[in-house]
């Protein structure tokens, strides 16, 4: 048996919200978090990109001296 408090209630998506932390107060949630804010924050998101030039290790040392 399981003990479990309800954080949440969201009837829209049919979804509820539950911890097992009973010392946890139930209002103190991060905040209402809707799907659609969710997906345009991963589509606004820019991909990173690896400005350094890339380092060569030893097996790409020794091949570029054999190549001369």
């Amino acid at each position: 048996v399981v003990k479990v408090k309800v954080l949440e209630v969201d009837a829209a998506r049919k979804r509820i919200a539950l911890t097992m932390r009973l010392d946890d107060e139930a209002g103190a949630t991060k905040g209402n978090r809707s799907s659609e804010s969710k997906h345009s924050e991963r589509r606004d998101r820019k991909p990173q990109r690896n400005d350094r030039a890339p380092t060569n290790s030893a097996m790409a040392d020794a091949f570029a001296k054999l190549k001369k």
